[in-house]
């Protein structure tokens, strides 16, 4: 239950992430629900990706109690997969608006 909460809670840091990444750099907004889009997916897939080196939320919760290191490592990681997914997404529609 409790890995269950931190994977949401990570999904919504990358949501904000996201949304924190479209405001601040005004060429890469996607609008709110693009942001949203995007920050959910990038979240996930780094995650996914590279949380297998320790700090995915099995391992934070691996002793029975909360180990706040990587608890904290998983957050800015979501954090960080919104943000990049907000710029790779705006980097493609760019791409693809160019080759027509």
């Amino acid at each position: 239950m409790t890995e269950t909460l931190i994977a949401l809670i990570s999904i919504v840091i990358g949501i904000i992430g996201a949304n924190f990444t479209g405001k601040r750099f005004a060429k890469f907004d996607l609008g709110f629900t693009g942001n949203t889009l995007a920050g959910v997916f990038g979240s996930i897939f780094l995650i996914k990706s590279i949380g297998r080196l320790g700090f995915d939320p099995v391992s934070v919760m691996r002793s029975g109690n909360v180990d706040i290191l990587l608890l904290m490592i998983n957050f800015m990681v979501s954090f960080i997969g919104g943000s990049a997914a907000v710029v790779f997404a705006k980097k493609i529609r760019i791409f693809m608006n160019k080759r027509r």
